[in-house]
């Protein structure tokens, strides 16, 4: 069970990364939430995706590496970087720490999310 939930998160994040919005709502529970440490507090997950969507004809391409996965029941927590460019040529990385919540279907319930953007070159690098 533990690597299902493992891979339900990774394939949230696939799902993200190839702008596949719809699949990544399916992985989530109608009354599923997001917080991020940007101060803004919670969100519904339709929320989030819609954010994202929003932002997206700027991001030109877009990368999840998980090095970390660690899990027990009904939870993952992993760490991850996302490698993001920009269409202006800016280039970076955000490093996550994230916590999956799922319920006993396997339907992810809640996503908290701690991370950190880290510039890594562009135009002039």
């Amino acid at each position: 069970m533990s690597q299902d939930l493992k891979n339900k998160a990774a394939t949230y994040l696939r799902a993200l990364e190839n702008r596949d919005w719809k699949t990544a709502r399916a992985l989530c529970a109608e009354t599923a939430t997001v917080r991020h440490n940007d101060g803004k507090g919670e969100q519904s997950v339709e929320e989030n995706i819609a954010g994202m969507e929003g932002q997206i004809e700027f991001i030109e391409s877009m990368r999840y590496d998980i090095p970390r996965q660690l899990s027990q029941p009904g939870e993952v927590l992993q760490q991850h970087v996302v490698h993001v460019a920009i269409t202006s040529g800016m280039r970076g990385e955000v490093h996550a720490a994230v916590s999956f919540g799922f319920y006993d279907a396997g339907q992810i319930k809640r996503i908290e999310e701690y991370a950190n953007f880290i510039p890594v070159g562009g135009q002039d690098s």
